[in-house]
């Protein structure tokens, strides 16, 4: 029996027909949603947890690949970590490498270029300042061992000259030299006869590749030496004393009769600086853009050329400066004077920062090496000396030669050259770090006139000679560093190179207020004025705002603050801190035995009064 429908059981509800009606408009990102059966009705939404259950599981170890949101683009699944590091590399024979990993460095290589000595201990400090302690050593070690990885790749070495069983090198002439040598290095040799503007002061750029000189009856010329092409020669109708390249070898600086000028690559003239009058002799200080000059007047002037100030002006007070060098190292300018002292200046005191006395007349040349450890001088006493800088300022070896040497010049490498009348000796050490050995010369050349200027030339054996005759260039075998840091000094620079080069050379130029005479010392804490400090600040307050505060215990509940537990734990914390001083002092005792103890003498004698 079929039983009829009751009416309006089809029509849907209310509610439903409303949220038929307000459907989400659909943005035109989205996707369409998935149709529903046909003919079936939008109801409300399914148990979540049923569909759960009949939706298929997906294997947690399986990689599938994922959807790119860049169409077009293919994908490839990608191996878990662990896969990846645990398969062995093989090449596309399928050999497998024997011997994985990068290779191993030396530890006597890695020390050469490492900056932090691995046997002092780390100060005792607190534990985030001695955590980045621990990653600068160890950035430092990365650093290092990188270094003597890519040292390798340095394939240019050191020359030498070594004669036969028992011959002596100093008799070997430029001309055998020359015969024996390369097409290229033996094109480095060369003379320019100029006996009428003579004699001759010159000098090389910082990277090696241009040569400038001056003569004293006004000659001006800077030219490309390897290639021989001329950039610019002028005649300056005065008297030319000094000529200096500035920071780049588009700028040249000249020490006229009267002021000193500054000229362009092309000879013209660019600055006049009347300030600075009378001078003798000029250096430049490439990382602080100083030029130092020493004037007839006894005034020793910097001059900032990145601004075009006088940084300072000091007084000698020794009369005419005549004798002047620069330490590579520390920028520390060498003075020599008519008395036989050398004093050491820098423009951020007034008085020099050290005297020494080293000949009985007057000094007439002084040269410092590239690592500032040894200065040679010599003075009217006939006398060549080698000076250690690092101590006591004591010779180290001295040679009676039978003219005074006038002019000293020191090369990349150590070796020692001095001008004698028209001739030149060169002396030659055991390395770069060994002073040179004054007893046997290593190479001699005579002249066609009287020396006035010498000059090695950078990362080039070639030894620049200014003399009354001209410019000669002279074959030196190792005098030179073979291999040149093309990020600082690139013979082979472009203009686009070199012109950000000097936009970054300024950018990290060194204030003239941290020259001094140990430069190390500007990483180091200066205790001694700190304390000062600490002591004038607690007379101003009154009270020391470092000082600990005393151990206060915090109050605690159910009776355990009581007058007793109070002072039970003060007296705890108090009984630790004096535990860890007396520990602190027993550490210390035996360090200060061992300074008291004192090495036993001999029984006094009456000749020790003689004994020197």
């Amino acid at each position: 029996m079929e039983t009829a429908s009751k009416p309006g059981r089809d029509v849907q509800p209310k509610k439903a027909r409303l949220q038929t009606k307000k459907k989400k408009p659909r943005r035109y990102w989205e996707k369409e949603a998935t149709l529903t059966a046909a003919g079936a009705s939008p109801g409300p939404p399914r148990n979540k947890k049923r569909n759960r259950e009949l939706r298929p599981q997906r294997p947690k170890n399986i990689n599938l690949p994922k959807k790119s949101r860049i169409p077009g683009k293919p994908q490839f699944p990608k191996k878990p970590r662990e896969q990846r590091n645990l398969e062995p590399q093989r090449n596309l024979s399928g050999a497998q490498d024997p011997f994985p990993g990068p290779a191993p460095i030396p530890e006597e290589v890695a020390r050469k270029f490492r900056r932090i000595d691995k046997s002092k201990k780390l100060p005792h400090s607190k534990s985030k300042t001695r955590s980045r302690l621990e990653v600068a050593e160890a950035e430092e070690e990365e650093i290092s061992i990188k270094a003597a990885r890519s040292e390798l790749l340095l394939a240019e070495e050191p020359g030498f000259l070594e004669g036969e069983d028992g011959e002596d090198t100093a008799k070997i002439r430029q001309a055998e030299i020359v015969e024996a040598v390369d097409i290229a290095s033996a094109a480095k040799h060369f003379d320019l006869n100029l006996r009428q503007f003579g004699p001759y002061r010159l000098n090389y750029s910082p990277v090696g590749r241009h040569l400038a000189f001056g003569g004293h009856r006004g000659h001006v010329a800077t030219l490309d030496w390897v290639t021989k092409r001329l950039m610019c020669e002028i005649n300056v109708m005065e008297a030319v004393r000094d000529i200096r390249f500035l920071h780049s070898e588009a700028l040249f600086a000249v020490a006229q009769n009267r002021w000193l000028h500054i000229y362009d690559n092309q000879g013209i003239e660019l600055h006049c600086i009347r300030r600075c009058d009378r001078v003798t002799r000029l250096e430049f200080l490439p990382f602080h853009f100083l030029l130092a000059t020493a004037s007839e007047t006894g005034f020793l002037t910097y001059l900032d050329v990145s601004v075009g100030k006088i940084v300072a002006a000091l007084n000698a007070r020794a009369g005419r400066l005549d004798v002047m060098t620069k330490n590579p190292y520390n920028a520390v300018i060498h003075l020599g004077h008519s008395n036989g002292t050398v004093s050491l200046w820098s423009p951020a005191m007034k008085e020099p920062l050290a005297k020494i006395l080293c000949h009985r007349g007057g000094v007439r040349a002084v040269a410092v090496d590239s690592t500032g450890t040894y200065m040679a001088t010599s003075g009217l006493d006939h006398q060549l000396k080698i000076f250690d800088l690092r101590g006591m300022f004591q010779p180290l070896s001295a040679r009676t030669l039978p003219q005074g040497a006038g002019h000293l010049a020191f090369s990349q490498r150590g070796l020692l050259a001095a001008g004698m009348s028209d001739v030149v000796n060169i002396w030659m050490g055991q390395g770069i770090a060994s002073p040179p050995s004054l007893e046997q010369p290593y190479l001699t050349h005579r002249l066609s006139g009287h020396v006035h200027g010498l000059h090695f030339c950078p990362f080039e054996d070639v030894l620049g000679l200014g003399h009354s005759g001209g410019i000669t260039s002279m074959l030196v075998p190792g005098a030179a560093e073979p291999n040149f840091d093309g990020l600082e000094n690139n013979p082979y620079r472009s203009q686009k190179q070199r012109q950000e080069w000097e936009v970054k050379a300024l950018l990290e130029k060194v204030p003239a207020e941290l020259i001094c005479l140990d430069p190390r010392a500007l990483a180091e804490v200066d205790v001694i004025s700190l304390e000062q400090e600490k002591k004038e600040r607690i007379e101003r307050l009154g009270y020391d705002p470092e000082a600990k505060a005393p151990f206060q215990p915090k109050p605690k509940q159910k009776g355990r603050s009581s007058t007793a537990s109070l002072v039970k734990r003060r007296r705890k914390v108090m009984d630790k801190e004096h535990r860890d001083k007396v520990r602190q002092s027993l550490e210390q005792q035996p360090q200060k035995q061992e300074k008291k103890a004192k090495p036993l003498k001999a029984r006094p004698s009456a000749l020790d009064r003689f004994v020197r």
